[in-house]
């Protein structure tokens, strides 16, 4: 899985994961020595000395953590009927449930039902308040995207940047060598048209970017491009369910168009329609 892929709510659900390991370890309840007694011999029970409690309430959480994190990695997968994110989603909630009643009957409350009950309400809130709120749902990590000012998708590109990865000075088609022109743009006047040689220069330098090209100037051409936030990539049979996601901070190559989106292939060799194009950067 591309850690770039994670969000700032999946950090907190995997900062709640693992302090309930922690807490696990932690007395569950706490007592007051009597004068004149050595308590230094008595141990407090830990999660682990009580099966119920430890799979209901700090295993039931990491677990969630965990199908939540996945479902990041592989989205669309089920688990009888339900969403992984919504699964684990279910399963966090029912960990706050147990541990809160657990201390309100009991007395007492040492410090691992205490911090268990705080990491299960954070891992909670983390799963279920980022699809709904925007600062939870930015990429844990700031994407390094290419050195200089990276065009939008449709905006003017700027010059030193041509088609290709980003940050390979490549010449671009129909321009000049680290210029690129819009897609459809019609070459200018006293620009050569693609295939003919650049003045000055060779004959085989003139026919690369043909050879690059290999289709006319009005059809469509390749790039990279990087997406602000993670977005979901459908099949191309117009499938509902999604068959990957586009994570922030990598970059994927657009190879066709279709209406409003895009056809784009994943590093893993994956084809879709990505459908909302809005804010991409142009490698």
């Amino acid at each position: 899985m591309n850690i770039r892929s994670l969000t700032r709510g999946d950090g907190v659900v995997i900062g709640a994961a693992v302090v309930l390991f922690i807490a696990s370890f932690l007395d569950l309840s706490s007592f007051d020595c009597p004068t004149g007694i050595n308590c230094s011999r008595y141990n407090a029970p830990n999660a682990w000395d009580s099966l119920g409690l430890l799979m209901s309430v700090y295993l039931a959480g990491i677990i969630a953590a965990a199908l939540i994190i996945v479902s990041r990695a592989t989205p669309g997968r089920k688990v009888v009927g339900f969403d992984l994110g919504q699964f684990g989603a279910a399963l966090s909630i029912f960990a706050v449930w147990t541990v809160f009643w657990t201390i309100i009957d009991g007395s007492n409350a040492g410090a691992g039902l205490i911090l268990g009950l705080l990491a299960a309400i954070a891992l909670a809130g983390g799963a279920v308040a980022t699809p709904l709120v925007p600062a939870l749902k930015a990429p844990l990590m700031s994407a390094s995207g290419p050195k200089g000012v990276q065009p939008q998708y449709g905006g003017q590109p700027q010059p030193g940047q041509g088609y290709g990865y980003p940050g390979a000075p490549q010449p671009s088609y129909g321009g000049q060598p680290g210029q690129q022109q819009p897609y459809g743009a019609q070459p200018q006047p006293g620009q050569p048209q693609p295939g003919q040689p650049q003045p000055g220069q060779p004959e085989a330098q003139g026919s690369a970017p043909q050879a690059a090209s290999g289709a006319p100037a009005g059809d469509f051409t390749p790039f990279w491009f990087a997406v602000p936030v993670a977005r979901p990539l459908y099949g191309e049979d117009g499938s509902p369910s999604p068959i990957a996601e586009l994570a922030p901070g990598t970059w994927y190559l657009a190879v066709e168009q279709r209406g409003p989106g895009l056809i784009a292939q994943t590093q893993d060799g994956r084809r879709g329609v990505l459908q909302d194009t809005t804010g991409i950067q142009r490698g």
